[in-house]
């Protein structure tokens, strides 16, 4: 059964059923993407137009602004970054409300992580201790092979071709962390424009 067809998406009290290891490897996932996608001062793949996570960019306006929570707040910004850019092609679909996408799990699922993330940054803990893989692919100079080698180590996803982007074939998994990791490795090959690897709820 797919976790979208489970009680895991269709009651909050069942959604309790995801741990928090489950809601790390979900946000690190989004942190990494949002912070490979970004293309501004450092030129990483450039899916969208940020600087945020750039040490003259706004790294150094949310040390300013946000001297205690300041590292945080970079990363949440590059999420958000790529959740809009993931919107915006999403409803490019005349049934958007049935794709899935890395930053579209689902009403309860993405409340779990809003409220993960958050919790994180208030208790002041360092990033890369609790969010697996910021270390590996985050590195002080941008490196597309590693990003690249990072999403490959999730598994290669079967995928087609939409016009909204990489539709992958099959139903979703019944894991959340499965479920990220096909829509991760969806992301190989690597593109020039985000590719929106996505899944469509069963009808």
């Amino acid at each position: 059964m797919s976790i979208f067809e489970s009680e895991i998406a269709r009651r909050p009290s069942a959604n309790a059923r995801l741990s928090t290891e489950d809601l790390n490897f979900a946000l690190a996932a989004q942190i990494i993407v949002g912070w490979a996608g970004e293309g501004g001062e450092e030129k990483r793949l450039g899916w969208w137009r940020t600087d945020l996570a750039s040490e003259f960019g706004g790294e150094d306006l949310f040390k300013r602004l946000l001297p205690n929570s300041s590292r945080w707040a970079t990363l949440q910004a590059v999420r958000e970054a790529a959740r809009r850019k993931d919107t915006e092609l999403r409803r490019r679909d005349a049934d958007a409300d049935d794709v899935v996408s890395l930053f579209s799990l689902g009403f309860e699922i993405d409340e779990r992580l809003d409220e993960r993330l958050q919790d994180l940054k208030r208790a002041g803990a360092e990033p890369a201790r609790v969010l697996p893989g910021l270390d590996a692919v985050m590195t002080a100079s941008w490196d597309k092979g590693a990003f690249a080698s990072w999403a490959e180590g999730m598994g290669r996803s079967e995928v087609k071709a939409e016009p909204i982007g990489r539709r992958i074939v099959g139903d979703a998994p019944g894991k959340l962390q499965s479920v990220i990791a096909k829509l991760v490795g969806a992301l190989v090959p690597v593109a020039d424009a985000y590719p929106l690897p996505h899944f469509r709820r069963p009808a």
